[in-house]
């Protein structure tokens, strides 16, 4: 079946950076978008990062445009959230997630992924 196994959570201060990884196994890697998001307690999951199959087109949120670099290595079926200049506001649960079906696009909606990783905690502090 499919898995998705993400790393690299932990404690950091406020400025500081994290590098989380996302390993997929189970399905052609290289076939299927990825995208991460990220859930605080008592808020719905939101949209962080996407990236297409091939890796060439990236989509971020707002709040975390020119902080946060998506990138994936299809060697390694390795999805990448590197998070610099971090904020307290970026403390949350991060999951990495890959899309339903095949596809060269990208996409923000979390209806549009099927298979989710158990998420890593990110905790930022000021």
């Amino acid at each position: 079946q499919v898995q998705l196994v993400e790393s690299g959570g932990g404690l950091v201060q406020a400025g500081g950076s994290l590098r989380l990884s996302c390993v997929v196994s189970g399905r052609t890697f290289s076939k299927y978008g990825m995208g991460w998001f990220r859930q605080t307690p008592g808020k719905e999951r939101e949209f962080v990062a996407a990236i297409s199959r091939d890796g060439i087109v990236a989509d971020y949120a707002d709040s975390v445009k020119g902080r946060f670099t998506i990138s994936r290595d299809n060697a390694k079926n390795t999805v990448y959230l590197q998070m610099s200049s971090l904020k307290p506001e970026d403390t949350a649960v991060y999951y990495c997630a890959t899309t339903d079906a095949p596809t060269w696009g990208i996409g923000r909606s979390q209806d549009e992924y099927v298979y989710w990783g158990q998420g890593t905690q990110v905790t930022v502090s000021s």
